[in-house]
């Protein structure tokens, strides 16, 4: 396989594992288990080259197997029994003192209240920075579902950080907050 594949498609899927990151850490909020799906996600991609036409977006196809990917675990573990002991002890840690840390503990709060289709939409637009068009195509939606969908998770998540109405600051934290925690681990 890695003898058919141009070095520029090599170069390409190697530059967007800083955005695949951003997006799976947006997605599950968890670090480790981003990196696994990011892994999974060029597992997958590698494998699957050939179904890959050069000149398409390649950004939009790889989001689109990460996305599949964590749908797919999410419906898997909906089976699965809750690990009790680790739910608890996360209670138990301690907050920072740090504003900006709380502020953006509160968003991440907000943002994994959000159901999965507004997280997604809210995400794709908002964070990695996908246009209405290319996130519903990535989503398998009507472009005027994902508006409604990024209008409604910026309302609730302004309604949550107590914003009254500042869908504008909703949308700035949702571009860097994900993107900024993913790129200093």
């Amino acid at each position: 396989m890695s003898d058919t594949v141009s070095p520029s498609l090599k170069d390409e899927l190697v530059a967007q594992i800083g955005n695949l990151r951003a997006f799976a850490v947006s997605l599950c909020g968890d670090r480790e288990r981003a990196d696994d799906l990011v892994q999974e996600t060029l597992f997958k991609a590698w494998n699957n080259l050939s179904s890959f036409e050069e000149g398409t977006n390649l950004k939009a196809w790889l989001f689109t197997i990460l996305r599949n990917t964590y749908f797919s675990e999410r419906r898997k573990k909906k089976r699965e029994v809750e690990d009790v002991d680790g739910a608890y002890a996360a209670k138990l840690s301690s907050s920072p003192e740090q504003h900006g840390h709380m502020d953006m503990r509160d968003f991440q709060e907000a943002l994994d209240e959000l159901p999965d289709d507004q997280r997604e939409a809210l995400i794709l637009v908002g964070a990695a920075g996908f246009s209405y068009e290319e996130a519903a195509e990535i989503s398998g939606c009507a472009v005027g579902t994902i508006k409604s969908r990024v209008n409604r998770a910026r309302r609730r998540i302004a309604e949550a950080l107590h914003l009254e109405g500042e869908a504008d600051e909703v949308t700035a934290k949702a571009g860097r907050a994900p993107v900024v925690a993913s790129r200093s681990a």
